[in-house]
């Protein structure tokens, strides 16, 4: 039986492609259902094939190769049975799932079996909580969030926390309430592919953010939006730009971002504080918080910082970038040197 040529001009009239479209989303959205049913379903069954496994294990605890033994022969017979899927490697996974989340309420249908292979390795309850909430809130793809782990934010979010900001931290997720919550230093830019043994130029680093604008948002955080770059602000005659402006719509406010190759000046601080101030007096509304400006540089001296900024800065921030994915250990180590840096400045002001 030949099958029927579907004209085009079926669906030329307004009437018939809105019917098209309602009928298109009915279908799409009843497919993205059924996948998301079978994912929990399946997460579910290896949550419990997990258990079977861990408590089957316990049984035979008195023989120290009963373990590796009794994944080789299921291994072997679920292959046999229901093909690829089942190999040691992922029995070894859907028992360290289980480990990892006893209780099953804990589950998320939200996430798929790829986000909880690399949030059952995050050792740390506090952070895997955290990575799990921010995963839901942002719908991170697996790709994001092993991207995100490895660039330690959930360490570099804590710089500033003390031990109830961190529990919050791991109970809530990231929330934006002051503009501390919303810095991070450093800054992760291996996403612009741009080496840090090479010339750099600002305009070079600052093309390959736009470039990869999606990515740098991610890094940047939740809520901000793309408002314009090098935005030229005139004062007397003389013209200035601004290499990048963001909004962020929880908290209300401009950010200003300026790129710096090599290390931070005080008079970049002073041309910051510069182009905050035209900010604050001539673009933003009533209904608009103050503005924020962002100082992203290669290096700086933490004395250069404290001693340009006033001791109640609440506008100006300034912050290191790394071209590349650093190792976990320098990451930390960079993290701690910041976090020191941050306990001074809090106990100078708490003199004053």
């Amino acid at each position: 039986m030949k099958s029927k040529k579907i004209s085009n001009s079926n669906f030329t009239n307004a009437k018939s492609r809105n019917l098209y479209g309602r009928i298109k989303e009915i279908i799409e959205s009843a497919r993205g259902n059924i996948a998301r049913a079978v994912n929990n379903e399946m997460i579910i069954a290896y949550w419990q094939i997990g258990r079977e496994i861990v408590e089957e294990e316990q049984k035979g605890k008195s023989r120290a190769d009963y373990g590796s033994r009794l994944l080789a022969s299921l291994s072997a017979h679920l292959s046999d049975e229901f093909g690829k899927g089942f190999d040691e490697s992922n029995l070894r996974n859907i028992r360290a799932f289980y480990l990892a989340y006893q209780k099953r309420d804990a589950l998320r249908h939200e996430l798929s079996w790829t986000h909880y292979r690399i949030l059952m390795r995050i050792e740390k309850p506090e952070a895997r909580s955290f990575y799990e909430i921010e995963c839901i809130k942002n719908n991170w793809s697996a790709r994001e969030l092993e991207r995100q782990k490895g660039s330690l934010l959930f360490e570099r979010l804590t710089l500033s926390k003390d031990k109830n900001g961190i529990l919050k931290l791991a109970r809530k997720g990231q929330e934006l309430q002051t503009y501390k919550d919303m810095i991070k230093d450093p800054y992760v830019l291996e996403f612009t592919g741009l080496s840090s043994h090479s010339k750099l130029y600002e305009n070079k680093l600052e093309q390959a953010l736009i470039d990869n604008l999606s990515k740098f948002l991610l890094e940047l955080g939740r809520s901000f939006t793309f408002v314009a770059r090098q935005k030229r602000i005139s004062l007397d005659g003389d013209h200035f730009y601004i290499d990048l402006v963001f909004y962020n719509t929880v908290l209300r406010c401009y950010v200003l971002i300026d790129l710096k190759i090599g290390k931070l000046a005080h008079q970049d601080i002073g041309q910051m504080q510069m182009y905050v101030n035209y900010y604050d007096r001539e673009i933003k509304q009533k209904s608009d918080s103050p503005t924020v400006g962002l100082i992203l540089c290669e290096d700086k001296k933490d004395a250069v910082v404290r001693y340009t900024l006033p001791k109640r800065n609440k506008q100006i921030y300034a912050s290191k970038y790394k071209l590349y994915l650093p190792s976990e250990k320098e990451l930390i180590r960079e993290i701690k040197r910041e976090r020191s840096f941050f306990l001074e400045r809090k106990a100078s002001k708490s003199k004053d």
